[in-house]
């Protein structure tokens, strides 16, 4: 065989062999998240539909999406666990926040109150303009 047809047919080999490889490691990775999931997990299917894990009988998942609302998956269709949000502890930080929000809520209010708009309850108290495009006479 010549050197010129060996040296591609060679890269082309290695190339598939990469890919391959890391797309075992992919759903390696993906089978072992799957088979560790556990009874009150929060998770989101590849549909995305979020729920609470409520039970775990072999390849079925039971999901609650709202209280007494619960459906059943199958465990491939869970796509990625949702961690809770993390609260910040540094209280110097909200509570600048804070300040700032009430500052605001303030001069809204002193706004709003100096704009007031009269709206009628009821449609009687309005009277009835002619428009330019009704002509009330008959034009013959």
């Amino acid at each position: 065989m010549d050197a010129k047809t060996f040296i591609p047919l060679l890269l082309l080999v290695g190339a598939m062999w990469f890919m391959s490889n890391r797309n075992k490691k992919q759903q390696r990775k993906a089978g072992d998240f799957r088979a560790n999931l556990e009874v009150g997990q929060d998770v989101m299917t590849g549909s995305g539909l979020y729920g609470t894990i409520v039970g775990i009988e072999d390849d079925v998942i039971t999901l609650e999406s709202t209280p007494g609302n619960a459906s059943r998956w199958i465990r491939a269709a869970i796509s990625k666990v949702i961690e809770p949000p993390v609260l910040e502890s540094d209280a110097e930080d909200t509570d600048d926040v804070e300040d700032f929000t009430d500052e605001a809520d303030d001069d809204f209010e002193s706004e709003s109150s100096e704009r007031t708009l009269d709206v009628p309850d009821d449609l009687s108290s309005l009277t009835e303009t002619p428009r330019k495009d009704d002509d009330t006479t008959d034009k013959k």
